[in-house]
């Protein structure tokens, strides 16, 4: 029984099977522009392939992260008071659905505009956004807040290592079969069976595990935020956490502002990673670097090493360093690490600067950590489901703006969308 608790094959699944969609996505997209673009002079078949993929992702990442904002909390709200499993169970059926399409746009040559229709069920069955919250729900609800931080970023672990394997294997996937099968169809097919894998096992294996601690009293709670903030503030935090009737229903003053921070800084630093990963296939594929679907496959999978040492370091550092330090030290790994991205004009330097953003992980999972000390437990889906949603709505705004910031600035210099990540990673710091 223990093991049907472990939500890390759903975890492991639906990553291949997206780490094989976003590959297939990429190229299908780059092929039919490329065909649409044909008559082109070849001097400008690239930038006008390049915008043409910009406008169509501008458009494809707003309806996917606009369309969770209809279902997504309602779906995290039903899973509090009804079944853990509706969050996880509704969202994999969507994107069962929507990754069908593209199959189906691949071998009935529809146009690719069909993939916003895609992008928009996927949304309205929760998505990503109604995932991950679910995910990490039932993450928090089987640990104890001493090893919490640990069991969530294992359950990042296993997402990278995922990610890892499918982007390895993708490129090979996209190409291998093309003497006998379209493009990406083998690719794409084996997305949609991961996918179907993963909801039948949440729907026929996987329980949820009972709480493993509750919430811990509000003197504790107030303890562990007075431990965090400036010593002239421990006092006051300390008097607020005399039993009383109204007390034991409001959380102390002090929780809500850390919450209020983490949000803050959350947001910030999701804005720098968003922005400059939407805008990184991109770059990858032209000049100076003009990567095939093999160096896309091998660049993608490096991005995913970071789950192994972002790990790593969060089973160390959390021996001896405070939550609110190991994602200080993540921070300024990824905004050190895209600093030199926007410079990169030789493969290598990609690897380099992929290889200082070894700790970019952290934060993340390490404030969801923070938040579920705040709240209870019953309350664990709607914050983690709030917390993802702010995520979402500015990484859609994000995306939107780093796209058109790319267009205009691509001819003169590719990189300054790396630069811009970096300041906005600084900046993040600042609610920490």
């Amino acid at each position: 029984m223990a093991m049907r608790t472990w939500i890390e094959p759903v975890v492991a699944g639906s990553q291949v099977a997206s780490a094989f969609y976003d590959t297939a996505l990429l190229l299908v997209v780059k092929d039919y522009y490329n065909h649409t673009n044909a008559t082109a002079p070849s001097h400008a078949l690239e930038d006008a392939q390049q915008k043409a993929v910009s406008d169509f992702y501008i458009v494809y990442n707003l309806v996917l992260g606009l369309t969770p904002l209809v279902s997504a909390y309602g779906l995290s709200k039903l899973g509090d008071k009804m079944h853990r499993k509706i969050p996880i169970c509704f969202p994999l059926l969507g994107y069962l659905v929507s990754k069908t399409l593209l199959l189906l746009l691949i071998l009935l040559s529809w146009p690719i505009e069909v993939m916003y229709g895609a992008a928009a069920f996927n949304g309205l069955t929760g998505g990503f956004t109604t995932l991950w919250a679910g995910v990490m729900a039932l993450g928090s609800l089987g640990s104890s807040e001493s090893r919490r931080s640990l069991r969530l970023i294992i359950i990042e672990l296993v997402y990278g290592l995922a990610g890892f394997l499918g982007s390895m294997a993708s490129g090979y996937l996209f190409v291998g079969f093309s003497d006998r099968y379209r493009e990406g169809t083998v690719l794409v097919g084996c997305s949609i069976a991961c996918y179907a894998f993963c909801l039948l096992y949440s729907i026929f294996v996987l329980t949820v595990p009972k709480p493993a601690a509750s919430c811990p009293a509000k003197a504790k709670s107030t303890e562990e935020v007075g431990s965090q903030l400036p010593a002239h503030k421990k006092a006051a935090a300390a008097g607020s956490s005399q039993p009383s009737e109204s007390s034991s229903s409001t959380p102390v003053s002090p929780s809500k502002l850390i919450i209020i921070m983490l949000f803050v800084a959350a947001v910030l630093y999701d804005l720098a990673v968003v922005g400059a990963m939407n805008i990184l296939p991109l770059f990858l594929l032209r000049e100076p670097l003009s990567w095939n679907a093999v160096e896309i496959g091998h660049g993608n999978a490096a991005g995913y090493v970071i789950f192994i040492t972002s790990f790593l370091g969060v089973f160390v550092f959390s021996r001896y360093l405070r939550d609110i330090t190991m994602i200080m030290i993540g921070v300024t790994s990824f905004s050190a690490g895209i600093l030199i991205m926007a410079f990169v004009q030789w493969t290598f330097l990609f690897y380099i600067a992929r290889a200082v953003m070894l700790f970019a992980l952290i934060p993340l999972p390490t404030i969801r950590s923070m938040l579920s000390k705040h709240v209870e437990g019953s309350s664990y889906g709607k914050v983690f489901v709030l917390l993802q949603l702010s995520l979402v709505t500015t990484g859609v705004v994000t995306s939107t703006v780093y796209n058109k910031i790319y267009q205009n600035t691509m001819n003169w210099y590719s990189g300054f969308c790396f630069i811009l990540s970096f300041l906005v990673g600084c900046l993040s710091l600042l609610p920490l």
